[in-house]
């Protein structure tokens, strides 16, 4: 753990990121709609284990894994919206079907945050649809009023960036906001906004790995922030 000093509730707003830090998917339903659409749209076999998962977002991946595949990046940005649209109804039709496990202590510490009036948004390298679609299917969408997700900017920096101008503008230019993320790149896009971030090893990343960023606040889990108080 780092940053004894940290008083991470002393902010007016959170973001999170998804995947790794508020939940983990138990399904393949988001793979698989990736896959089948890149197939349809741009003939690409190349699956999403060949390249950088982990801290990027749906849209570089697309990137990465059409250039394995020779697409140029004229062909791939043409075809992009096309490739999101197929995605995004595919993870609609099967929504049912996704299995989102949330993180220790999510709904609780939620709570908290909704009780003391703080402003909860998340920022995703997922599309839109998707990121809301596993929320809901672990029964915290309501606690979000905004979303910054991949469908508006491609790297986690620019996510970063338009999810703190959006709290600004709710809240004034004065807001202070706090971001909270699973991976190395979540770390240093806070790091890159001059913004404080909380990192949790609920994902790939251990606490010793994320701890190398120097986050504000290092925790193996969200549970261990009632330590913090």
């Amino acid at each position: 753990m780092t940053g004894n000093q940290f008083n991470w509730r002393n902010f007016d707003a959170y973001l999170f990121d998804i995947d790794g830090t508020l939940l983990n998917t138990r399904d393949a339903v988001h793979y698989h709609a990736f896959h089948s659409a890149m197939q349809r749209v741009y003939g690409c076999e190349n699956r999403i284990e060949e390249v950088q998962v982990q801290g990027s977002t749906d849209i570089r991946i697309m990137r990465d894994v059409t250039r394995l595949a020779g697409v140029t990046e004229e062909e791939f940005r043409a075809r992009l919206p096309q490739v999101i649209s197929e995605i995004c109804a595919e993870v609609t039709r099967h929504e049912r079907d996704i299995r989102s496990e949330l993180c220790p202590s999510i709904r609780q510490l939620l709570e908290q945050f909704h009780g003391a009036d703080k402003l909860l948004g998340v920022t995703s390298g997922n599309l839109e649809p998707i990121g809301w679609a596993k929320l809901r299917a672990a029964g915290v969408r309501q606690y979000f009023q905004f979303g910054s997700f991949s469908d508006r900017n491609e790297t986690r920096e620019e996510i970063f960036r338009w999810g703190a101008t959006k709290v600004r503008e709710m809240l004034g230019r004065d807001a202070r906001l706090c971001f909270v993320g699973d991976t190395p790149a979540d770390v240093q896009a806070a790091k890159a906004l001059g913004e404080p971030i909380v990192a949790v090893a609920t994902g790939v990343f251990s606490v010793e790995e994320l701890t190398e960023h120097k986050p504000e606040l290092c925790l193996a889990c969200l549970d261990a922030l009632e330590c913090e108080d």
